[in-house]
């Protein structure tokens, strides 16, 4: 059977090891090939291929359930489930998504681009599963990364105190998350996938009763017998932690080799209550080259195979956001030892990675625990340290309690540095930088700013710094930045609260926030060759807002449009629509933005032209609603 005959993983049924073997051949090739050509997630699927094919040999899809942490681990599920044909498409728009999504394929259970989550919704189906008198199966397949995340560690206290709910845990164990996993968890595991007992009937025991006279290969059931209970003994030892918490704990087991694969899975699901199976996998198995640096092809642009080198780019590229930031901080750090940077498993993606080669005691790594990342710099600040939190935009969004609750009531000069925010392009609906705008600007005592472009980022990274009359924001986007000149040092921060005028005009005013400054700029000149003159305002920050800069010019103007990169509902425009509403200041206000929809996987120029959000479609919008408004923008001027 070749993979691309597979279109439900039920075919997998009564394939002999030696058949599946040749199929994990075929998903590694295609995954490659695909990866190497559009870019995508590489290592994670390339460690679960077997995993995959031997849990789902002993599962009915038709009736079963999974759920996979995350996802861009389930690029070999969708493989097997009917997405080979189309897998060309990977992360590109209106193609296979980098993510599980319901709505894809009804083998994909459960969708989920944030790690942790797994254990959760597997136990909530296992719930109703039993409250309907229904009967079956569901697994979990969760990475050793994401363990240390608080959410599945409330998933493993609630579902180990069921010991009636028949649900397996299969634990993903490849030492890594994106970069190598820190924290005790992890060293707890590293302990049972080196655990000599373990070691010894996985490497020893069988060979040497094969060398017994008269017996040899004669004790092949005994034998499987007699490591069988060996385990059970050693059980009490590396699988203790699991097992007091109400778990049957089975492994670890080699997770490329597909028959002991097999039988464990079907050992697992013969056992009542909660199973964890705890698989020792390799990152990026069966490419040397990921292999061997498995946090650089985590996941990768495209590639040449050979040699694993990313396809050159066709012309030079300025900076990108992240690292103009963290080679700023790196340069303030090493002059303020105070300053403490701190990144949740995250740190190559946000460049505080650059701080921990150069200030190591001055960097920390939470691993997957956003919660606790920031109370952590709650705590620190607390005791005059200057905590820099450089998560993404999406991410922090899961510390939205202890934003308000440790950070914000307490009044803590917290730096919050939101990587990735807005349009994020391939990675979809679960990694876009939405709404960090409306979720920070509406909490007391949180100051919001974005740059316009790196230079100014340079700037408001010393700001953040610097400030300490409470918490304070800065959002900058994915990418590289505009080219904008860069200061290697005697940068100043900017006042609090005050935007600035890039261009005159007295027919319309266009007031732009973050990354939507230079693209109303370029609105500014298509509406210029209309003979609409418009004043542009950088706004820099929307909380708080510069009124006395904005009103003023709305009242004289009295025609008003807000550019921003982030959801229109309780964002940068609301805020400018507030703020003239409270002085009774009532002029039109046309507000672009993110409407209230999810923007599904593209690049970031798809997404914007699907938006709406190019600098001629913008104008264009403007011309028409001011025209329909009866304003008669063709006698402005």
């Amino acid at each position: 059977m070749h993979l691309s005959d597979i279109t439900h993983p039920n075919q997998l049924h009564g394939l002999s090891v030696k058949q599946l073997e040749a199929i994990a051949q075929q998903i590694r090739e295609k995954h490659l090939k695909t990866v190497s050509t559009s870019g995508g997630h590489l290592g994670p699927g390339l460690g679960v291929v077997e995993l995959t094919l031997g849990l789902y040999q002993t599962l009915d899809l038709d009736r079963d359930k999974v759920v996979w942490d995350v996802g861009h681990q389930a690029y070999p599920h969708k493989l097997i489930t009917g997405r080979y044909n189309n897998f060309s498409s990977l992360r590109q728009k209106d193609g296979v998504a980098g993510y599980l999504k319901r709505c894809e394929s009804k083998f994909d259970h459960f969708g989920a681009g944030h790690a942790s989550t797994s254990i959760s919704a597997a136990l909530g189906m296992a719930l109703a599963r039993d409250a309907q008198g229904e009967d079956y199966k569901v697994a979990a397949i969760i990475g050793d990364g994401a363990l240390t995340g608080g959410m599945a560690l409330e998933a493993i206290n609630h579902a180990g105190h069921l010991p009636n709910t028949n649900l397996i845990v299969v634990l993903n164990d490849n030492e890594m998350s994106i970069s190598p996993n820190v924290g005790a968890i992890p060293r707890y595991l590293n302990k049972l996938r080196l655990s000599p007992p373990m070691q010894f009937l996985s490497d020893n025991l069988e060979e040497q009763f094969k060398h017994l006279p008269f017996l040899g290969e004669s004790l092949s059931p005994e034998l499987d017998r007699v490591k069988e209970g060996m385990k059970r003994l050693a059980m009490s030892k590396v699988g203790a932690v699991f097992e007091e918490l109400g778990f049957t704990y089975m492994g670890p087991v080699d997770g490329h080799n597909l028959g002991e694969l097999i039988n464990t899975f079907k050992e697992a699901h013969a056992k009542g209550g909660p199973v964890l199976v705890h698989v020792a996998t390799v990152k990026g198995k069966g490419y040397e080259i990921a292999e061997k640096d498995q946090v650089g092809y985590h996941a990768q642009s495209p590639f040449n195979l050979t040699t694993g080198k990313g396809q050159p780019s066709k012309k030079p590229t300025p900076p990108k956001y992240s690292k103009v930031f963290a080679e700023t901080l790196v340069k303030l750090a090493e002059d303020n030892p105070k300053i403490v940077g701190i990144t949740a498993a995250m740190a190559i993606g946000t460049g505080l990675d650059k701080l921990q080669a150069k200030l190591p005691q001055q960097y920390i790594d939470v691993g997957i625990a956003e919660q606790h990342a920031i109370t952590l710099a709650a705590g620190l600040a607390c005791e005059n340290m200057r905590p820099v939190a450089a998560i993404y935009s999406t991410f922090l969004q899961r510390a939205y309690d202890q934003i308000i609750h440790d950070v914000c009531i307490q009044n803590l000069p917290v730096f919050f540095c939101l990587d990735r925010a807005g349009i994020v392009g391939a990675d979809g609906p679960t990694h876009q930088g939405m709404y960090d705008i409306a979720y920070l600007r509406s909490i007391p005592n949180m100051v919001v700013m974005a740059p316009k472009d790196e230079a100014e980022l340079q700037q408001m990274t010393v700001t953040g710094i610097e400030y300490t009359d409470g918490p304070i924001a800065v959002r900058y986007p994915r990418g590289s930045g505009h080219g904008a000149p860069l200061m290697e040092e005697g940068w100043e921060a900017l006042p609090i609260g005050k935007g600035e005028v890039l261009r005159q005009g007295d027919d319309v005013l266009l007031v732009g926030y973050g990354s939507m400054v230079y693209p109303t700029m370029q609105t500014a000149e298509i509406l210029s060759e209309h003979g609409i003159e418009a004043t542009v305002i950088n706004a820099r920050f929307v909380k708080p807002l510069d009124e006395e800069l904005i009103a003023p010019l709305a009242q004289k103007i009295k025609r008003v449009v807000t550019f921003e990169e982030g959801c229109l509902m309780g964002g940068f425009g609301s805020a400018i629509a507030e703020a003239l509403l409270d002085r009774d200041i009532n002029v039109p206000i046309f507000r672009l933005g993110i409407p209230d929809i999810l923007v599904d996987h593209a690049t970031p120029a798809e997404a914007k032209t699907a938006l709406g959000l190019t600098p001629a479609q913008m104008a264009d919008k403007i011309l028409k609603r001011f025209a329909l408004a009866n304003l008669e923008l063709a006698s402005m001027g």
